[in-house]
């Protein structure tokens, strides 16, 4: 039987049960952050990178968004991905997709430390995700 649900729902349910999460974090003078890399200018991506960064700012969280052209070579975003694993400020890391055609997005989502898949993508993720 098809269950219908309502996503504004979920999502505040979500979001009120982070807030004593978020402020036991502060108490201890940590501030969750999260690290968006947004490549090109497609604007579908902009706009969703502008409502995550939103969210991130209206529940006091830090966020910095990365841009870069179009044309970065892959090596150039390993090296930047590679950067944010070990920066101690992000705690979470989001690639937005898609990423230009000459860069393989299966390689960087695999090069993202799991731990700070915002997304889930990391193979690992998904090994958990689906094997329970």
């Amino acid at each position: 039987m098809t269950q219908l649900f309502s996503g504004k729902e979920v999502s505040a349910s979500v979001y009120e049960s982070l807030t004593p999460k978020i402020q036991a974090l502060k108490s201890k003078g940590i501030t969750p952050g999260l690290a968006v890399i947004l490549v090109g200018d497609d604007p579908a991506s902009a706009v969703y990178v502008r409502s995550k960064t939103r969210k991130f700012a209206s529940l006091d969280l830090f966020s910095e968004t990365i841009r870069f052209d179009s044309d970065i070579s892959q090596e150039d975003l390993i090296l930047k991905i590679q950067d944010l694993n070990v920066d101690n400020r992000f705690h979470g890391i989001l690639v937005q997709f898609p990423l230009p055609k000459h860069i393989d997005e299966g390689s960087i989502i695999s090069l993202i430390d799991p731990v700070k898949d915002v997304d889930g993508f990391h193979p690992e993720n998904v090994g958990y995700l689906t094997g329970g």
